[in-house]
């Protein structure tokens, strides 16, 4: 839970508090994010760790008649090409991942080619149906409590999106190498928050989190997140942990995501998404990659 904190407000007396360069240029990296992320292109790995409830099949004879059935554990691998765009339809700026399925398990679906003709296409397309297919598309692979959008999540802290945001310095800590400042922040209101379908019934949580920011020079190097609520029945949490590399390109991208669905404290899915180098493409139909070199990309940063 939250834990009780003297919270304020971004706003300018903030900036006059301790941490105030560190928003400032967290403020800056999420911006230059929300400009850039939208001509860029990556491969996506998604590894998926699900807890399946026990097979109906049992045996009528024998000793294993008598053992209760366990749950199952699945691992699904799926591989992506993935970009970052807006549902033009519903006239909100907001943006959201979208995906290409290249592969599952291994097995090839379609040719890196295909899908990022496909990407492109439906990232330009004014028709949002081709949009939401790629989302319904991804989650049809045998996917359980898919998650997305995680990746974006520090385009809460624009200047915008820190308007909505409580934050406050929490203590130091380190990441590799690092020393950082840690940032308490929650969500005012469930706008920007987290969405969850859950069969017919939609539910929209405010998120609330930490923020690591790097000491030397206030650069942003993870977003925790978390929101959670009970059903009736049972204390429904998720929580994620998005890592961030500065890009050959000069702004920040994420370079992994951890989500975990947790059902009364117990870990029932685990999503670990990591991404390759981000490369920058032109406003045609077909993907074009710029002319600058790519780099390998940083191993993800620990705690």
């Amino acid at each position: 839970m939250f834990r009780a904190l003297l919270i304020f407000s971004f706003c300018a007396g903030v900036l006059a508090q301790t941490g105030s360069q560190a928003l400032r240029r967290t403020a800056e990296e999420a911006d230059a994010l929300e400009r850039n992320i939208t001509r860029t292109i990556t491969q996506e790995s998604l590894e998926q760790r699900a807890q399946l409830p026990p097979s109906r099949f049992r045996p009528r004879i024998g000793k294993d008649a008598t053992v209760a059935p366990r749950p199952r554990l699945q691992v699904r691998r799926i591989v992506s090409e993935y970009s970052v765009g807006t549902l033009q339809e519903t006239g909100s700026s907001d943006l959201h991942e979208f995906r290409q399925v290249i592969s599952v398990d291994g097995r090839t679906v379609q040719s890196v080619e295909s899908a990022r003709h496909a990407l492109s296409l439906g990232i330009q397309s004014r028709d949002d149906r081709a949009r939401k297919r790629m989302l319904e598309d991804f989650a049809k692979h045998g996917l359980v409590d898919v998650a997305t959008d995680y990746g974006l999540i520090l385009l809460d802290f624009t200047p915008r999106g820190m308007g909505n945001l409580d934050i406050a310095p929490i203590a130091e800590a380190r990441i590799g190498a690092d020393a950082v400042q840690v940032f308490a922040w929650r969500q005012k209101t469930t706008a920007g928050g987290e969405l969850e379908f859950h069969g017919r019934q939609v539910v929209h949580q405010a998120l609330e989190g930490r923020l690591w920011v790097r000491k030397s020079d206030g650069l942003p190097l993870r977003v925790d997140a978390w929101a959670q609520y009970t059903d009736g029945q049972h204390r429904i949490r998720d929580e994620a942990t998005v890592d961030y590399v500065q890009s050959s390109h000069g702004f920040l991208t994420p370079i992994s995501v951890l989500h975990r669905h947790l059902v009364d404290a117990q870990p029932i899915t685990e999503n670990l998404y990591r991404y390759e180098p981000f490369r920058m493409f032109s406003s045609d139909a077909e993907i074009k990659f710029t002319e600058i070199p790519d780099q390998p990309a940083p191993a993800p940063v620990k705690k």
